[in-house]
């Protein structure tokens, strides 16, 4: 799970840093005003697409981890069905060792009684 996420981070990290790495470039770059702005319209231009990239990345990620935590919600679902289960099944047997130990202690009272 955390190796997922870290991926994420990692890829949505590696966009904006290019995009503010380029903008910085531009910017310190030896061009005429001219062509530092024409360079500046064309990326402002794609920053849109890479606004998108970036979203579709991130909505694939969170559906990833979505479906993850319902697998492990499922998984400790199933884990605690059994539990219950076995508690059940454990407590429904000592109920009826307990029962039958009363039952015996009743006959052997009665046969001790029927002796005197």
């Amino acid at each position: 799970m955390s190796g997922g996420n870290r991926a994420g981070t990692f890829i949505s990290g590696l966009a904006i840093g290019t995009a503010l790495g380029a903008v910085v470039g531009m910017l310190i770059a030896p061009r005429t005003g001219k062509e530092t702005r024409k360079v500046l319209k064309k990326s402002a231009e794609a920053l849109p697409e890479l606004a998108e990239d970036l979203s579709t990345t991130l909505q694939i990620q969170a559906h990833r981890l979505s479906d993850e935590a319902l697998n492990n919600w499922e998984e400790t679902l199933s884990k605690l069905k059994v539990a219950i289960a076995a508690g059940i099944e454990a407590s429904q047997l000592e109920q009826t060792q307990a029962r039958n130990t009363y039952i015996q202690s009743i006959k052997t009272n009665s046969s001790f009684e029927d002796r005197n």
